[in-house]
């Protein structure tokens, strides 16, 4: 290796440290002491604030206990245990008292049937763990997708600094299962580049145990069946296959589940008030948005649709497609940013052409990339500022590291559009890669 290389590497390895050690800095001895704080000055329960406990506790019931998750007595108790007590009837819509059940399909519940009968304490810190090692290993996998060789040394800068990012964070610290569902949505594509089709197939079904963050993709797959049905196929009849046994399953532990978990997901939807990214940002103009970015999407994916799995088109649009998902999903927690990695890879890997294409391109990824570096930055002044000011004083900047939350989404869409769009429309489209 060249002797002017290695002060470079050194200095990428360390800037993914400092930025992954500033963000768990800023969570410890910033944000945590301000939410401890707040709860008792206003009286607010903190409980068990993990995504996985009430999923836990109707699994438990249900297969324990042959009781139905969906219903109010069970839906009371999984809040006595999220919050240390009974949540007050007259608080709809405040995010700090969400209702909190078992909303997910039933099937969620086979997954953490192993774990029924053990103390919740311990799944959780084995389910953390899980999920902090399926984070990592999505890594290489978005760059396997991509078609991307790049050193072993980067991949861990790479794994270092998403760990050590804000969205990641609260993924992590709330256990959400969005940090469960994209592992397998990464792997599914990876397999579908290998045509390993029917063990896609499967891992697509698991991972409609969060739905909204699945349909678009499998809205992509089926379009890009069309261009090769007999060859392509496959994934489409696994998936199917596989939904039917789990619904089918489902289904004889708890007769007519679906319906009872509709209904049970638009009660808590009309409860928390919980909306979209666009929504929060352009409010009633949302949804004209929103059909606008799904045509265009949709012209995309039909204009590629005859690329083949292991090539850099399909990758592309593919994390087309779940940077959109992000923006449309009905809830806009920085948790669903995970999401967003294997476009923010593709900017990062494309940055040279993305440059030269004209001033207003560039703009665009310089703004993309302030909005994706945001949260690091101001954590890591947030942490210094914590060891020489008074904790009262610092902790009033909580919310800094969180102020680009909302727009990171739409410029890292934005951006991967434009890319797409000008890769798939233009002219002077450069050849696609095998």
């Amino acid at each position: 290796m060249k002797k002017h290389i290695i002060p470079a590497l050194l200095g990428i390895v360390l800037t993914a440290v400092v930025c992954a050690a500033g963000t768990w800095l800023y969570v410890s001895r910033v944000l945590i002491p301000y939410q401890i704080a707040y709860a008792a000055a206003h009286h607010q329960p903190r409980g068990n604030p993990s995504d996985l406990y009430p999923r836990w506790v109707g699994a438990r019931e249900l297969l324990l206990h042959g009781r139905d998750p969906y219903t109010l007595e069970v839906t009371r108790e999984i809040q006595v245990g999220f919050y240390g007590q009974p949540l007050p009837p007259d608080q709809p819509g405040q995010r700090e008292n969400y209702q909190q059940g078992f909303y997910y399909p039933l099937y969620v519940a086979f997954g953490l049937a192993p774990t029924l009968r053990l103390p919740f304490e311990r799944v959780q810190k084995w389910f953390y763990r899980i999920l902090l090692v399926l984070t990592a290993v999505t890594i290489p996998l978005w760059l396997r997708l991509l078609r991307w060789s790049v050193p072993l040394w980067a991949q861990a800068a790479l794994i270092v600094a998403t760990i050590g990012s804000l969205p990641v964070w609260q993924g992590l610290k709330l256990q959400q299962m969005t940090l469960l569902v994209v592992p397998f949505i990464a792997a599914a594509l990876v397999l579908i580049a290998l045509d390993r089709q029917f063990a896609a197939g499967l891992l697509l079904a698991l991972a409609t145990i969060k739905p909204q963050l699945v349909w678009l993709v499998l809205f992509w797959l089926a379009i890009w069946m069309t261009g090769d049905w007999r060859r392509r196929y496959r994934w489409a009849g696994s998936f199917l296959l596989s939904m039917v046994i789990l619904c089918a399953a489902s289904e004889w532990c708890l007769p007519h589940w679906i319906s009872r978990f509709w209904q049970a997901l638009r009660e808590y939807h009309s409860y928390t008030g919980e909306m979209s990214v666009m929504q929060m940002l352009i409010g009633p103009w949302s949804r004209s948005i929103e059909l606008l970015a799904f045509a265009l999407l949709t012209a995309v994916c039909w204009s590629e649709r005859r690329e083949t799995a292991n090539t850099e088109a399909f990758a592309l649009v593919s994390s087309l497609v779940l940077a959109v998902t992000v923006l449309v999903v009905p809830s806009y927690g920085p948790y669903n940013q995970a999401l967003l990695i294997p476009a923010l890879l593709i900017l990062l890997k494309e940055r040279q052409t993305f440059w030269r294409m004209n001033r207003v391109h560039r703009m665009l990824l310089l703004i993309t990339a302030l909005l994706t570096a945001w949260p690091w930055l101001s954590s890591i002044v947030l942490a210094a500022l914590s060891f020489v000011l008074p904790p009262q004083t610092v902790e009033k900047g909580w919310p800094i590291p969180f102020w680009t939350a909302l727009y990171t989404p739409v410029g890292v869409a934005s951006a991967i559009l434009v890319y797409a769009s000008q890769r798939t429309f233009a002219a002077s489209r450069r050849p696609t890669t095998s």
